[in-house]
């Protein structure tokens, strides 16, 4: 095994709320995340942020900019953060393979889903997006 494949995350906003997803399996610590997943070899990481958030909550959505990367300190992985607004579709658990629950979170609420903080990217951008 080389090293493992990069993962885009979905930063998705709507009417000042982010949608959070709840992992059936944890990553450690994490339990709640945004939608994620693999990008695919002939994938850009904005297609992958946005393919993995229909096939996990079934909502259609638009990447706007990637806000950053970084090697994640819990589980090692190289995470592609991509700022989306959705499109159409409501968000629900679409894989119950993969997620045991979803929430459309404030700005105030994040510390009680995320209690070790978000990447500063991230939370630059949420700041702006959800206190607007």
């Amino acid at each position: 095994m080389g090293a493992q494949t990069a993962v885009a995350a979905a930063v998705v906003v709507q009417d000042e709320r982010v949608l959070l997803v709840r992992r059936r399996v944890a990553e450690g610590a994490l339990s709640w995340q945004f939608p994620a997943g693999k990008i695919e070899p002939d994938e850009a990481s904005a297609e992958a942020a946005v393919r993995e958030t229909l096939e996990e909550t079934g909502l259609l959505t638009t990447s706007i900019r990637v806000l950053g990367q970084r090697v994640h300190p819990v589980t090692g992985r190289e995470i592609h953060y991509i700022a989306c607004r959705p499109l159409s579709g409501t968000a629900f658990v679409a894989s119950v393979e993969e997620l045991a629950d979803l929430a459309w979170v404030t700005h105030d609420q994040i510390p009680q889903y995320v209690p070790y903080g978000l990447f500063e990217p991230v939370q630059n951008y949420l700041d702006g997006a959800l206190l607007s």
